[in-house]
């Protein structure tokens, strides 16, 4: 019964191993004090104009989650597409027809709405 966790107990502590050797490579390589004379942290190669107060609209957000509800359901037909030669019913692609179908109905009304028109 134990050798059946044995998998999951050797991907912890790897993870564990992992995550204690870049924090431990972190403090030892890693600058002890910021330099002043490169001037402010930036990321991207773009330095940072934009205040911590900054706030987005929420139609970013809105835009954010549509793409994740949109990404997330065609990762659900990609299991589908991978069994469909060998399932071979009739169903199942009437199942994805309809599934595509309301996700068709969903990005038409999202689309009449407005809701992904960027200001």
């Amino acid at each position: 019964m134990l050798q059946s966790y044995l998998p999951i107990l050797v991907f912890g502590a790897l993870g564990l191993v992992v995550g204690t050797a870049f924090i431990m490579l972190n403090t030892v390589l890693g600058p002890k004090r910021p330099n002043p004379s490169k001037g402010d942290p930036y990321e991207c190669g773009l330095p940072t104009n934009i205040a911590s107060t900054f706030r987005f609209g929420v139609s970013f957000y809105l835009i954010a989650m549509l793409f994740i509800l949109f990404d997330i359901e065609v990762v659900f037909l990609y299991p589908v597409g991978v069994l469909v030669e060998s399932l071979k019913s009739v169903f199942v692609l009437v199942e994805v027809g309809l599934f595509v179908f309301l996700l068709m109905i969903g990005l038409a009304f999202v689309w009449a709405r407005g809701a992904l028109d960027w200001k």
